[in-house]
């Protein structure tokens, strides 16, 4: 847990409610006097942070972010915006990153990139503090414990394979004319001998979130279970124990 708490009632407005006055009075539609009573926040906090947006040419969003002492955003807006995308980036393909690794990359980026920071310089990496802010300020991002998978699985997944896979399905539809009793479904689940996964950043709309499996070699064990319209539930229990490279399938 941070150690970092609140010890004063300054600036207890609402973010959003800021956001809004200074659009209105951006765009014109308001004063000072009448966005401040209509967002209930203070008009010259108001002033200061219009002044704000329109020197630094930020959006309504931007400039109404809380800076209360030293705790203050490291990155801007146009920084922060480019970082999330190059996690979403990297989460697409299969390679979520952790918590603690975010961190890192923090870090890093304020390093190479001569940003003032407040980071820990020993363990070189962000604090909590600014990783649990950030995550609110970019709640596209989600906390999530992905699914290994493996390599050979995930090259598999795209979009040329899967048409491959309908088209061919289609086909022996017209060839075999299946009745619904021929047809079983079957699901399989495999136990994969891995460390236990730390939690991923991803987006926040993703159902499922996968992760390739960093282990060189493991050993595999499957279990099957088939229904079919014509019969009951039909449970085929497949047991075995393999070594699995990372490019099996």
């Amino acid at each position: 847990m941070g150690r970092y708490q609140r010890k004063t009632d300054r600036q207890s407005w609402s973010q959003e409610s800021m956001a809004g006055a200074i659009q209105e009075v951006l765009e014109g539609n308001m004063g000072y006097r009448r966005a401040s009573k209509a967002y209930s926040v203070p008009q010259t906090t108001l002033e200061r942070k219009v002044k704000e947006a329109r020197q630094k040419k930020l959006s309504s969003e931007a400039a109404a972010v809380k800076m209360l002492g030293r705790y203050k955003t490291v990155f801007s807006e146009a920084q922060e915006k480019e970082f999330v995308q190059h996690l979403i980036h990297l989460e697409e393909r299969l390679f979520g990153i952790t918590l603690s690794d975010l961190r890192t990359l923090a870090f890093e980026l304020a390093e190479k990139n001569n940003i003032p920071h407040v980071f820990n310089t020993e363990k070189r990496m962000a604090g909590k503090d600014w990783l649990y802010e950030f995550l609110k300020r970019h709640p596209k991002l989600a906390i999530r414990y992905p699914e290994e998978t493996s390599i050979a699985r995930a090259k598999g997944f795209n979009r040329v394979a899967i048409n491959a896979f309908f088209d061919l399905l289609d086909s022996l539809y017209s060839k075999y004319k299946f009745l619904p009793n021929d047809i079983y479904n079957a699901d399989e689940t495999g136990i994969l001998t891995v460390a236990n996964k730390p939690p991923c950043s991803s987006r926040q709309k993703a159902s499922w979130h996968f992760n390739i499996s960093r282990m060189g070699s493991a050993c595999y064990s499957r279990n099957m279970c088939q229904y079919s319209r014509k019969f009951s539930s039909t449970n085929v229990c497949i047991s075995e124990k393999e070594r699995k490279s990372p490019l099996d399938g």
